[in-house]
Formats: structure tokens, C-alpha cells, sequence
């Protein structure tokens, strides 16, 4: 009879711990969302151009997708606690640095800064979770808290910063990070274990470098493509992307001590379960892209209104990651994953009644359910990332987790904005109002520039406008009930008869 080796369970010092790398992690998404707020404010004082405005609020995950496999394989030869300290200790300066910024060029430059200590924030404290919590379900519940913090960065993320620029002048968002940051590097040292790969092998630069390339190339052709079209530069990113990705596996084949052990793959849980992971983002980014865009452009409401009712999206990943590690007590997690797929589709299904006069319950119900639904989906993929690789890889796995998440929402940003936005013109190149300002690109352009017309067909011009988003979110609403539900069928056929994850 095989003997059960023990797993030691953690204590309140490793709680304690997952609360203070938690409040990282919350930040790292809060600034993801909290500058869109400040853009009108920060434009005014520096005045940039329209492709400096670009890249200030594009950089910072640009850079993050970039650099997050390279950091994760480094965290894993220096040490993950190590690795976080610094790059906490780069943000806090970095923050100050965009805060005090006084020309476009120099807040490109600190957000970019910003982005490389960030792209050290989530590998390493999603690795020193698996170091700290050895047992199964411990450590499925600290990745669902892990889960929740950057639920709540993102969604109070916007009404943070609504309060901030009520009272003090648009740097103000970047000084919120400080005090996180300083408490972090004082509790850090002793309450954070440190552990690194024992036998690490020479890292191999070149590899790092084709990683960091093949996907900034292709996240910048991704980003290109969805702001310019698709023309021959972001297509050429994109093809340079897969070319140098492929260059790369070619690469780690022939290496004695790879940058990334391919054998990682051949295990189907991690391989399954990183492909999961990529998808959940490619419809939730998607989705998100819209509903941001409903709330103020359809519902008329503001940016601080609309962040407050976008507040839902992070009470369902609240109520999702937290309650996975319960539901792993009463079902298999794959049966968990199946109804998380099952109930982002009957999420994404309300969006399809938008349009009514129940929009406002549509909109936050549907948010809300599907946001609890890939909740459940990304806590138990994320594990099962994590918890397949070997401890001393566990860095590096994390933040494969990471860019997958990356990449799928670039990727849903893109495909799922591409569709909407052919659905939004059609409707509006089947009408005539449109050609009287030949303005279909857009329903921020149209209302923008509808004053141009008489009080009448401005309100036409209008109202087919917000009818022909409509349109645009239902098919992408449509596509992504669709695609949810071939993911939960693929995820039960996939995994039922794989380990339990």
C-alpha cells in the first residue's frame, strides 16, 4: 500500500504574508485603469501629441506583457522574494517619478519603469504562493484571494481615482502606490519565505531576449491593429511575433539547459489549463472593452458613474475566487470549470437584451455572472498552472500564466473589437444619416461631432449611432455565449479523465 507523504499545512504567519504581497497585486491592476481617468486632466497640463497620449496609457502593459516570462525565469535564479522587493522598490520610485512628471516624454519614460517593477509583481508573489502553501486546498484558497486583489484594484481603480482628481492634480493617482509599497518592504523580509530553483543552470540571454521579443512584437501588432486597422505594420509584428515564438521552441529544443523546459507542455493539466486561461481573458477583455463604452456612450453616463456600476464585474470575481476552494470540497474542480463556462455564458446571454428598457439590469446582471463564471475558471486554471510545474519552475509557470492572460486579452481586445466595430458599421453604411458627417468609425465620433448638424438630425444621428452598438455588442455578446460553452464541453471532455486539478 502506498504511503501518503505528509503536506505541511500553513500557519498565520503565511496568511499574514499572502495579505501583504495581496495588497501588490491589488495595485499592479489599479494602475492598469486608474490613469484613464486622469487623461483629460494630465492632456491639458502636458499637452501631449495623440501617439504620445497612445503610449502613455498603452506602455505600462506593454512593457509588463514583454518582460513577465524573462523576470518570472530570473525570479526563480535569484529568488521570487528577492525579485518582488526590488521591483516594489522600483515602483515606489517610479510612481514618484510619473507623479512629478513634467513633459509627455518623461511620464512615457516612468511608465514604462513602471512597467517593468510590475511585470515582477505578479510572477513572483503567484510563486511564492506556491512555496508558502503546500497543501491542495490552502493553496487553492490563497490563489482565489490572490485572484480577488486584483478583482478589487481594478474595480475600485476608477472610483479611486474619480475621489483623487476631485481634490489634487492628475499625479496624484501614481503617490497611491507608496505607502503599499513601503509597507511591503518593511514586512516583506520577515514575513515572505524566500526560494529559488537549488540547481538553476546558466540562464541563457538569447532566449530571454527572443521571448521578450517574439511577444512585444506581437502585442504591438496586436495594439497597432486595433487602433490603425489591420494594414501591412501590425500584420508584419504579428507574423515577425509567431516567426521569432517559433524560432524560440526551435531554440529551447536544442538547449541542454532551456530557457523554458518544453516538458512543461506535454503535461496535459498545465497545457490544458494555460489554454483555459487564454481564452477566459480573450472573452473577458473582450468584453469588458464594450461594456466600459456602453456605460458612458449609450447610457450617458460618466466615467465615475460608470466606475461605480462596473464595480459589479469585481464583486462577481469576489464572490467567484473566494467560494472555489469550498465548491473543491463538494465537486471535482473540473465539474467547477464546466459550470464557471456554463455561467459566463448565461452572463454574456443577458448582454443580448441590452437595447431595452432594462438595459441597466441586463448590463450589471450580466456583468456580474459572467465575471463570478470566469472567476471559478481562471482560480482553479491557475492552480492547476502553478501546482503542475515543479517547485523550482513555479516562477517561471506563474508568469506563463500571466502573459497567457495577456496575450488572450490583447487578443479578445482585438478580434472581438474588429467584430463588434464591422457590426456597428454595417448598420450605420445601411443608413443615410451617416453620410451627412461620413463618420461610422465610431459612436464617440458621432456624438463628438453630431453638433455639427441641426438639434433633430443630431438626435436622428444619435440614436441609430447607439442602435448600431448595440448591434456590435450583441454579436460580440453572441460570439462569446458561443465560445463559452464550447470551452465548458472542451474543458469537461479534456479533464475529466485527467488528475484532479
Amino acid at each position: 500500500m502506498k504511503k501518503e507523504i505528509a503536506v505541511k499545512k500553513a500557519g498565520t504567519k503565511e496568511w499574514i504574508g499572502l495579505a501583504i504581497i495581496a495588497l501588490p497585486c491589488m495595485l499592479y491592476s489599479m494602475d492598469l485603469t486608474i490613469l484613464n481617468l486622469a487623461v483629460p486632466k494630465l492632456s491639458e497640463d502636458l499637452q501631449p501629441t495623440s501617439a504620445q497620449l497612445l503610449w502613455i496609457v498603452d506602455i505600462y502593459g506593454f512593457v509588463i506583457a514583454g518582460l513577465m516570462i524573462p523576470l518570472g525565469a530570473l525570479g526563480d535564479r535569484i529568488g521570487r522574494k528577492k525579485l518582488l522587493l526590488i521591483g516594489a522598490a522600483v515602483f515606489g520610485l517610479a510612481s514618484v517619478l510619473a507623479a512629478f512628471s513634467n513633459s509627455a516624454n518623461s511620464l512615457i519614460a516612468s511608465r514604462a519603469i513602471l512597467g517593468v517593477a510590475g511585470a515582477t509583481l505578479a510572477p513572483s508573489t503567484l510563486s511564492l504562493i506556491r512555496s508558502m502553501f503546500e497543501d491542495p486546498k490552502q493553496r487553492t484558497l490563497a490563489i482565489g484571494v490572490w485572484i480577488t486583489s486584483f478583482s478589487i484594484g481594478g474595480a475600485i481603480g476608477p472610483v479611486i481615482g474619480g475621489i483623487i482628481l476631485e481634490f489634487y492634480w492628475w499625479g496624484a493617482v501614481f503617490l497611491v502606490a507608496i505607502p503599499i509599497m513601503i509597507l511591503l518592504l518593511i514586512l516583506g523580509p520577515f514575513l515572505l519565505p524566500e526560494f529559488k530553483d537549488p540547481n538553476p543552470g546558466k540562464m541563457d540571454l538569447i532566449s530571454a531576449l527572443m521571448s521578450l521579443t517574439a511577444i512585444l512584437s506581437a502585442v504591438f501588432g496586436i495594439k497597432m491593429a486595433v487602433t490603425e486597422g489591420l494594414h501591412f505594420q501590425p500584420v508584419f509584428f504579428i507574423l515577425l511575433g509567431i516567426l521569432i515564438g517559433w524560432l524560440f521552441i526551435r531554440r529551447q529544443q536544442r538547449l541542454d539547459n532551456p530557457f523554458i523546459d518544453l516538458k512543461l507542455f506535454e503535461n496535459r493539466k498545465f497545457s490544458t489549463s494555460l489554454s483555459l486561461n487564454l481564452l477566459a481573458a480573450f472573452m473577458l477583455f473582450g468584453m469588458f472593452l464594450f461594456i466600459a463604452q456602453y456605460f458612458q456612450l449609450v447610457m450617458d453616463f460618466s466615467a465615475f458613474e460608470a466606475g461605480l456600476w462596473g464595480i459589479s464585474s469585481g464583486i462577481g470575481f469576489i464572490i467567484g475566487a473566494l467560494t472555489t476552494q469550498y465548491l473543491t470540497t463538494k465537486f471535482k474542480p473540473v465539474f467547477i470549470m464546466t459550470a464557471g463556462f456554463v455561467l459566463a455564458a448565461l452572463g454574456f446571454g443577458l448582454l443580448l437584451f441590452l437595447g431595452g428598457s432594462f438595459d441597466l439590469f441586463f448590463i450589471v446582471s450580466g456583468f456580474t455572472i459572467f465575471s463570478l463564471g470566469i472567476a471559478l475558471v481562471f482560480t482553479l486554471v491557475t492552480d492547476a498552472i502553478v501546482g503542475s510545474a515543479p517547485p523550482e519552475q513555479a516562477g517561471l509557470a506563474s508568469s506563463m500564466s500571466e502573459t497567457s492572460s495577456e496575450l488572450g486579452g490583447a487578443l479578445g481586445i482585438a478580434i472581438l473589437g474588429s467584430i463588434g466595430t464591422l457590426a456597428y458599421k454595417n448598420k450605420m453604411f445601411r443608413s443615410d444619416l451617416q453620410n451627412e458627417l461620413n463618420i461610422a468609425d465610431s459612436l464617440g465620433g458621432v456624438i463628438a461631432r453630431a453638433n455639427q448638424l441641426s438639434a433633430d438630425r443630431a438626435s436622428d444621428l444619435i440614436v441609430l449611432a447607439k442602435e448600431a452598438f448595440t448591434n456590435g455588442m450583441h454579436w460580440t455578446a453572441g460570439i462569446s455565449v458561443i465560445l463559452s460553452l464550447t470551452l465548458a464541453f472542451l474543458c469537461l471532455n479534456s479533464l475529466r479523465k485527467v488528475k484532479p486539478i
